[in-house]
Parts: C-alpha cells; sequence; structure tokens
C-alpha cells in the first residue's frame, strides 16, 4: 500500500474517516533522521496493507497542523485509532524497531514500545 500524503486541509478528515490505525508521520525534506525513518515506514506499509495506513505530513508545507498538535521536533510519529491519538514516537529509530513496535491481532492495534 502506498503512503498517503495529508495536508492541512486533509489531515482532520482523513484522520477521523480512517478505517485502519493510521501512522502519521511528521517530517521536513531537510530533515536527515526523517529521510532514515521513511523507508522503514515504507516497509511496513507494505507488510501490513489493509492493517494499518502509512500517512506523512511535510511541517514546512503544512504548518497549521503541526503547530496545532504541537508537534516541535521530527521525525514524530503519531499512531491514531478511531481518530484518537493512541501513541507518540519521537525521533529515528533502527531499523527493526518501527515494525516490533507495532502488533497486529484480530483487527486490533496495540502500540508496543518503539525502543
Amino acid at each position: 500500500m502506498a503512503t498517503k500524503i495529508l495536508t492541512d486541509a486533509t489531515f482532520d478528515s482523513e484522520i477521523k474517516n480512517s478505517t485502519t490505525p493510521i501512522l502519521v508521520d511528521f517530517w521536513a525534506e531537510w530533515c536527515g533522521p526523517c529521510k532514515m525513518v521513511a523507508p522503514i515506514l515504507e516497509q511496513i506499509s507494505n507488510e501490513h496493507s489493509g492493517k494499518i495506513t502509512i500517512a506523512k505530513l511535510n511541517v514546512d508545507e503544512n504548518p497549521k497542523t503541526a503547530q496545532a498538535l504541537g508537534i516541535t521536533s521530527i521525525p514524530t510519529m503519531n499512531v491514531y485509532k478511531a481518530g484518537q491519538l493512541v501513541k507518540t514516537i519521537v525521533g529515528a529509530k533502527p531499523k527493526p524497531a518501527p515494525a516490533r513496535g507495532l502488533r497486529f491481532g484480530n483487527e486490533k492495534l496495540t502500540v508496543i514500545c518503539f525502543s
């Protein structure tokens, strides 16, 4: 499944209307650690297609949403389920960590520690 691109205009509706848990990667083009996280998130998206949606929001192009959510460091990854924030992960992690950080069972998302 391809990564979904969010904007200030689409963020609220995408979070509210997502039929799966959604992990939003808050990033910027100039952010080195953000570039390290991107392929890991794409891999998670492909491996868990239909169970989780991976989305990205560029904080430079969409500052309103980032400010409203208090995003002060990037990369920040927020996980939403049924429109509610259930987990925030700040910073880049080693490659295996994000994959271990999400578990799927009986179509319910349980988010565990990413470290």
